[in-house]
């Protein structure tokens, strides 16, 4: 049975339900927790993981821009859109109800993936770089426990981690729906990766999935998946489903992975951390039409 080794932040509600529903068939998909992103590009660069769940600019970084964390290029490929956010957004720790100056802002890294939907987000709210002190906390479910233990002011949080933090107390704003088109999570892997055709598999799997948890065939059973490995209340949960059900912010039904959403991406980055390798990307390989 072929075994796929996949990297994620926060476990996948959408592999979970793929996997109950009986559509893997023969893939043997492993999931495993990550603590950053660039440990998570370092173990695809190192063998240890095959695949990534994982937020296109930081395929975009790893790709093309030689000052990426690692400080070397990958030959990613993006296998399958996976989401558009699912509530990607501000969550401002217990007692906040507005981003302030001088606060603390948790990131995975500074300098790559969601941080930068992050300060977009507080420029909306009239916060520019310098206003707020950027501190490093890795994944998405660590930062969610440092907003709630008040080890941070705000963060950016989305996949039910926006959801279980204001169960918590925290105060849920803005949206990166508010930035233009925009992906949140891809499938990545290498291109020199021996399970390639393996993981072209999984990414059609996963959009079929997700095409039925749309459609509402496999809602409940999205519902108890997001009960189960996320800790949603039965009422979250639901919550969470409709989100996935979103075509602004929710699942990607057929993988496509388009320019605009992308472009969204590299000027998100360009804003925040200008590099002069950005003008000279071409995104053409990055993109796929779908999975049909």
């Amino acid at each position: 049975m072929p075994q796929i080794r996949v990297g994620a932040f926060t476990p996948s509600v959408l592999l979970d339900v793929a996997r109950s529903a009986g559509r893997l068939g023969d893939l043997d998909v492993v999931e495993s927790a990550v603590a950053s992103s660039p440990a998570q590009f370092a173990s695809l660069d190192e063998g240890s993981l095959d695949a990534v769940f994982t937020s296109p600019d930081n395929g975009i970084a790893y790709r093309f821009l030689a000052r990426n964390p690692l400080g070397r290029l990958l030959d990613v490929e993006f296998v399958a859109g996976i989401d558009r956010g699912l509530g990607l957004a501000l969550g401002l720790r217990p007692g906040l109800d507005a981003p302030t100056a001088g606060m603390r802002f948790g990131v995975d890294v500074p300098n790559s993936g969601f941080a930068f939907v992050g300060y977009a987000l507080l420029a909306r709210a009239g916060l520019q770089p310098g206003d707020y002190e950027v501190v490093t906390l890795g994944s998405t479910p660590k930062r969610v426990a440092a907003l709630l233990a008040g080890e941070c002011d705000s963060t950016i949080l989305g996949a039910g981690n926006d959801l279980r933090a204001r169960a918590g107390g925290a105060t849920i704003v803005g949206s990166s729906a508010d930035l233009g088109p925009y992906l949140g999570t891809v499938l990545a892997r290498l291109g020199s990766s021996a399970a390639g055709e393996d993981v072209r598999q999984l990414g059609a799997v996963l959009s079929e999935t997700a095409a039925d948890i749309v459609n509402g065939s496999l809602a409940a059973a999205a519902a108890d998946s997001a009960e189960r490995i996320l800790g949603l209340s039965p009422e979250l949960a639901l919550e969470h489903v409709a989100t996935m059900a979103d075509p602004g912010i929710g699942l990607v039904t057929d993988g496509r992975i388009d320019r605009e959403s992308l472009q969204t991406l590299v000027e998100l980055r360009g804003r925040f951390l200008p590099d002069p390798d950005l003008d000279a990307i071409d995104l053409s390989p990055l993109l796929r039409s779908g999975n049909g």
